[in-house]
């Protein structure tokens, strides 16, 4: 597995990755409800735009050659706390074919490894309440729960 930093050649591969993303993260809220009928309406400006972002980093995960997943990373800082400066995971997914095979967790050590490097002193990563898989995951990976965060739809 290779955590490759992806490029403005890869932006059509990140939508499609995105977009299946998305469409399994429906299922645990409404307000996770897509507005895309499939991959291709989703636009690539977002995307483009993250590859320009100093703080923001979107990575392709490779299996001989093959982008099978993503990960996006985004700087960030408390600087009135002790432990101020952090990645936040904002996105891990592999795709179903690929997954128990342990790529999901070399990501989170590679991102842990280059957050270190960075500078930062703790990674951060939120997941659905209702996604037990993804929870279970990012607990065996040795997160702790921290915060709950609250949404409510604005009719």
């Amino acid at each position: 597995m290779r955590l490759r930093e992806a490029t403005a050649d890869d932006v059509p591969r990140l939508v499609e990755l995105w977009y299946d993303l998305a469409t399994e993260m429906e299922r645990y809220a409404d307000l996770n409800g897509l507005v895309y009928e499939s991959s291709t309406d989703v636009p690539e400006d977002p995307f483009r735009a993250h590859l320009d972002s100093d703080g923001v980093t979107e990575y392709l995960v490779e299996v001989d050659g093959e982008a099978v997943g993503f990960a996006t990373t985004r700087l960030g800082e408390h600087p009135s706390r002790e432990y101020s400066k952090y990645t936040r995971l904002v996105n891990l997914y592999v795709e179903d074919g690929h997954r128990g095979r342990g790529y999901g967790s070399a990501v989170v050590d590679e991102v842990r490894r280059r957050a270190r490097e960075s500078g930062c002193d703790h990674l951060k990563v939120s997941c659905e309440w209702d996604n037990r898989g993804a929870r279970s995951f990012y607990e065996d990976a040795g997160f702790e729960e921290k915060q709950v965060e609250f949404a409510q739809k604005l009719d």
